[in-house]
């Protein structure tokens, strides 16, 4: 059963794509005119900038990745563009992370001849906590390297359908950054482990980090569940000032696409530090602290031990 929110996202996507594929003709003109001049590889398109990471790294050379979201975007509640509409209509491919992450990527594609695929299939789901949100599976699969692993099987199997030719140099790049991947891990386990029972707890604004949470061993603790359009309320706030407080968490974090302003107040309440600004939903710019994923990860390891031990300082 979906919740209000997912409800509500879907109808205001029925609105955008209604209006957008009237101008399908006319955007699809411009939106990726200038590259297929230059680019006649199959074109894959993923939901947002994390996702094409990945899938480059998949596909090398063989294909071309494009995001539909830019850098910065909110994923939960994007609202897709006429030329989105159009972009999408002319991919060969287009990846979702599923999992109820892109509530309006339904309807977004459902006038749309385009082959999809969901690369979370075959993640151990972990439930959201809130009645809310009861029985619905935890979006951000993604946050654990383990789980990538997967994302990339999957992938390799799309690409292969798509690209049969440049099959064994999908597999040979899946190899080869499945090893990066359990390097990744292997980090995370290794920073978390000389922490004491008592620092493991991970606060942050959104509960975005729970498969990184169950990976790493660390208590999650957060200001809302998923959703970064809902308010936060003085009692979810209040509720994280009295955990805070109660258990001597030294820090606590905030996501990049996301205002910190209530978890600014858990600070002014408690004796925590605010230990950094985490990324989950979007990638940097090049010249930015977290280009690719295994940087967006290794980012975040590095601020939450940092945040964790009092060592904010040190370099990421």
């Amino acid at each position: 059963m979906l919740t209000p929110v997912l409800h509500a996202a879907r109808r205001k996507a029925t609105r955008i794509v209604a209006a957008g594929l009237a101008l399908v003709a006319l955007a699809s003109l411009t939106a990726c005119a200038p590259a297929a001049e230059d680019d006649d590889r199959p074109v894959v398109l993923t939901t947002f900038t994390v996702l094409a990471d990945i899938a480059r790294q998949v596909a090398g050379d063989e294909l071309r990745v494009e995001s539909i979201t830019k850098v910065g975007a909110e994923i939960h509640g994007y609202e897709p563009t006429p030329l989105d509409v159009a972009k999408a209509s002319e991919a060969d491919l287009i990846l979702d992370n599923g999992m109820n992450l892109e509530a309006w990527f339904e309807q977004f594609v459902a006038s749309m001849d385009v082959p999809h695929v969901v690369v979370s299939d075959g993640v151990e789901e972990v439930p959201i906590v809130g009645d809310a949100y009861a029985g619905l599976p935890n979006p951000h699969a993604w946050m654990s390297p383990l789980n990538v692993q997967l994302y990339v099987d999957n992938m390799v199997t799309a690409f292969s359908d798509l690209a049969p030719a440049s099959a064994s140099i999908f597999q040979e790049n899946a190899a080869a950054y499945k090893a990066e991947l359990q390097a990744v891990h292997d980090e995370l386990i290794a920073a978390i482990e000389p922490l004491p029972t008592s620092q493991r707890a991970l606060v942050t604004c959104e509960g975005a980090f729970s498969y990184l949470a169950r990976d790493a061993g660390l208590q999650e603790v957060y200001i809302w569940p998923v959703n970064a359009e809902q308010q936060a309320t003085p009692q979810q706030i209040a509720g994280v000032i009295d955990h805070v407080r109660d258990n001597d968490v030294p820090a606590v974090f905030c996501e990049s696409t996301v205002s910190d302003a209530p978890m600014r107040q858990v600070v002014d309440a408690t004796d925590a530090e605010f230990g950094g600004t985490l990324y989950v939903d979007s990638l940097s710019e090049e010249d930015g602290p977290v280009p690719s994923y295994l940087d967006l990860i290794r980012h975040d390891v590095d601020t939450i031990v940092a945040g964790l031990t009092g060592e904010q300082g040190r370099e990421s």
